[in-house]
């Protein structure tokens, strides 16, 4: 496929192309550099029929506009460009240099650490939040691991969520849009042609949350996923925890209510998902944190007669949350299985 723009081309006074970073089947990204504000994403629309048409594409530059959030990629600005197909509209966006969430799951197979992937299924529901919030409801409905992007801000990773090419806002009576988005992604009653609400984003995110904590799908029983199965879904997905034993219970509870089958059994919006999210966090000891505990603990049994066994025990859960532990503690597990006390 011919590209819409070549590197050096201009854009407008202040804009370069550097090189295209992507392509789909409504247009191409490209990585421009602007003359004062350095590296920014470029959107370029490939199909076009009309002005009208046009500006039909640019809602999403328009939606983009209303949504200021740091979990949400800035626009700068949008317009007109001339290509290697005639005139196409284009915006300019926040240019985020990590790469998208699915290269930094497939960097962490089979799944992220659970800080870190809780930190990304957070962030990504606060920036949700901000569009679930307007009136109407903003709904993205195509949120996958492909149109999440991540950085850094100094050492703590930032995601910006982007491509609102299908975001649409709600019917201000029904609150729901047209069903859109990526099969694998899309919740039951989207599959079923019965409308897209803050829930069915919600079910969006819970399908990424739980591929990052376990690097499963949720309701994959082998089935084609294009297609609506009342089975698939009758059938409980295993709580990430049974995967991953570093998972409590309250956010499997957290991930698995926004998988719930039927909408109104489902956590209703970004909003609602990004408070659990948050006072999970505030509540919640690290895994790092509990599994020092637990070592705390072992130590101090290990000082007792007839508690080794037990001592070793919690030292081998420490090691489990904490592998780091192994190295400060090996020595000491090594004396207590053969019985000796220090």
């Amino acid at each position: 496929m011919t590209a819409l723009l070549d590197p050096g081309d201009r854009v407008g006074e202040a804009l370069v192309v550097d090189r295209r970073l992507g392509s789909g089947a409504f247009g191409e990204v490209y990585r421009v550099r602007h003359e004062h504000l350095g590296l920014q994403a470029m959107k370029v629309f490939r199909e076009v029929t009309s002005i009208e048409g046009t500006d039909e594409l640019l809602e999403e530059a328009r939606l983009l506009s209303t949504l200021g959030h740091p979990n949400i990629v800035r626009l700068f600005d949008a317009g007109v460009v001339p290509t290697s197909e005639g005139q196409r509209g284009y915006f300019t966006m926040e240019y985020v240099s990590g790469g998208t969430l699915q290269q930094l799951a497939d960097g962490y197979r089979p799944a992220l650490p659970v800080e870190l992937a809780v930190q990304v299924i957070e962030q990504l529901a606060s920036g949700l939040a901000a569009a679930h919030e307007r009136t109407p409801p903003i709904l993205h409905r195509d949120l996958t691991l492909a149109n999440v992007m991540y950085g850094y801000d100094g050492q703590r990773l930032r995601i910006r969520i982007s491509d609102f090419g299908l975001a649409k806002s709600a019917n201000p009576i029904t609150m729901l849009a047209s069903a859109q988005g990526t099969y694998v992604f899309m919740a039951p009653e989207v599959l079923r042609d019965f409308g897209y609400s803050t829930a069915s984003d919600v079910w969006s995110i819970g399908v990424i949350g739980y591929l990052l904590l376990t690097g499963l799908l949720p309701y994959d029983d082998g089935t084609d996923i294009t297609a609506w199965s009342k089975t698939r879904y009758e059938r409980r997905p295993h709580p990430p925890s049974a995967f991953d034993p570093r998972i409590d219970e309250v956010l499997d509870r957290i991930v698995l209510a926004a998988l719930a089958p039927v909408p109104r059994d489902r956590t209703e919006s970004a909003v609602v998902l990004a408070e659990q999210l948050a006072e999970w966090r505030r509540t919640t000891k690290t895994p790092s944190e509990r599994a020092q505990e637990l070592a705390d603990e072992a130590v101090a049994l290990a000082t007792e007669v007839g508690s080794l066994e037990r001592a070793v025990a919690l030292m081998e859960e420490a090691f489990v949350l904490s592998p780091d532990l192994r190295l400060q503690y090996w020595l000491d597990v090594a004396r207590w299985r053969r019985g000796v006390i220090w």
